[in-house]
């Protein structure tokens, strides 16, 4: 793949419609938390029929696997077993419309793009990995529609990149229902998820290193007796996307409500499943990058051909046209990187988490400094919110701690190159 399809193009020009009428307009409202980004999504995907699609996919995959399961349990012969079971992404097989959707969205209001890729991308995709039969059919057809917003919750306060080994938030078996206590924290959708993913240590009793206990995965619903959702945090940027605390005070947990409904889940404990939603989320943060760099790139040249100093196009001066020529070759550079990532995953080659790491480094980096010499280029107006380009500068940094602060991409990638 070397260049957007026709049929991206006229997705992108739809969902370019679709955000001036509905986004842009309501983009201070959003900023100020005034105006909840659920009901934009919502209407997002019900004008472009994503809700239907995701709603249909889900429903097809699990009438299949319950005609599997039915069958086994009669004895029977097996229906033809589908390409893929369980796992995956709802979106499977429409990576390229969702690469579009996330880039346009993100360089105009990445809060929204957030709210999205951590409800289906990451709530709904770990059920649906890890999850029963019935857990998904309980949990998923609601969330790949937004009718439910899910959040993943794994970070805590004294944990951050040493998400595993600091993790303090625990379960203890009590009976057949396992008891929740512990905090955790910068959680996406954490104020106002329906649906909540939780990863805990299994507190067996048994005086083991706590570093390295098992993990394990539950589901929580809102209004659970004891379980508490923090009022939205005050953030540097990324204002439209509602970010968190949870609280777990002695909640009580029916053996349904883990993921797999066994300790000993085919699929590793939870460490191996927040490594696989790693990889899809450092993918994600390339596109969302993608976003950023194409507006200040779009904003910037229209900039430079109408600002004028001194008698003539700002455009004209060498210095302008330096960052302009830096901003381009970021934006070929960060596209070449999504446009392969498109092309292996058609092939069904999944990137490795030290490759996805890559991505995430350079990609956000190179947002970043396009977005600040984006506010540079623009001067004092750039400073203004009017513009446009400091939002765009304090959202774009957020994805350099986004899924894993960079300084652990390095690490990450690193491993995987002395692991060769």
């Amino acid at each position: 793949m070397f260049e957007w399809s026709e049929t991206d193009e006229m997705i992108r020009g739809a969902v370019r419609a679709f955000i001036d009428k509905e986004v842009r307009p309501n983009l201070d409202a959003l900023d100020s938390g005034e105006m909840s980004p659920y009901p934009v999504i919502r209407k997002l995907f019900s004008e472009f029929g994503i809700d239907v699609m995701t709603g249909e996919m889900v429903t097809k995959m699990l009438a299949k696997q319950r005609a599997r399961e039915e069958a086994l349990a009669a004895g029977e012969p097996l229906p033809e077993k589908p390409k893929k079971e369980s796992g995956g992404s709802p979106f499977s097989g429409q990576e390229s419309l969702m690469a579009v959707l996330i880039g346009e969205l993100s360089g105009v209001c990445m809060g929204l793009v957030s709210a999205i890729g951590v409800s289906i991308g990451l709530g709904a995709t770990t059920i649906m990995s890890r999850g029963t039969l019935a857990q998904k059919e309980r949990w998923l057809p609601d969330i790949v529609t937004m009718k439910k917003v899910a959040a993943w919750a794994i970070t805590e306060p004294d944990s951050g990149s040493d998400a595993f080994g600091g993790m303090k938030t625990y379960v203890k078996r009590d009976g057949e229902d396992y008891i929740l206590n512990g905090q955790k924290t910068f959680i996406t959708n954490g104020p106002y998820a329906d649906v909540v993913v939780v990863y805990a240590k299994l507190d067996e009793g048994d005086g083991a290193d706590k570093r390295d206990r098992k993990v394990l995965t539950f589901v929580l619903d809102k209004g659970m007796e004891g379980f508490t959702q923090g009022k939205p945090f005050k953030k540097m940027g990324l204002h439209s996307s509602p970010t968190g605390e949870l609280f777990f005070d002695n909640v009580r947990l029916s053996k349904d409500r883990l993921l797999g409904e066994t300790e000993e889940h085919k699929g590793g404990d939870g460490r191996d499943s927040a490594r696989s939603s790693f990889t899809a989320e450092r993918v994600g943060v390339a596109f969302m990058a993608l976003g950023i760099i194409n507006e200040c790139h779009r904003l910037c040249i229209d900039y430079a051909k109408s600002r004028k100093l001194w008698g003539q196009e700002i455009g004209r001066f060498q210095l302008v046209q330096l960052k302009l020529a830096k901003m381009e070759v970021a934006r070929i550079n960060v596209q070449n990187m999504v446009f392969s990532a498109l092309e292996r995953g058609r092939a069904g080659k999944q990137p490795t988490l030290a490759e996805a790491s890559a991505m995430k480094l350079y990609a956000s980096e190179a947002a970043t400094e396009v977005a600040m010499e984006a506010v540079q280029l623009f001067g004092g107006n750039g400073y203004m919110t009017e513009y446009r380009v400091e939002q765009l500068a304090r959202d774009a940094k957020s994805l350099m701690i986004y899924a894993g602060s960079n300084e652990i991409q390095v690490t990450h990638v690193a491993k995987g190159l002395l692991a060769q």
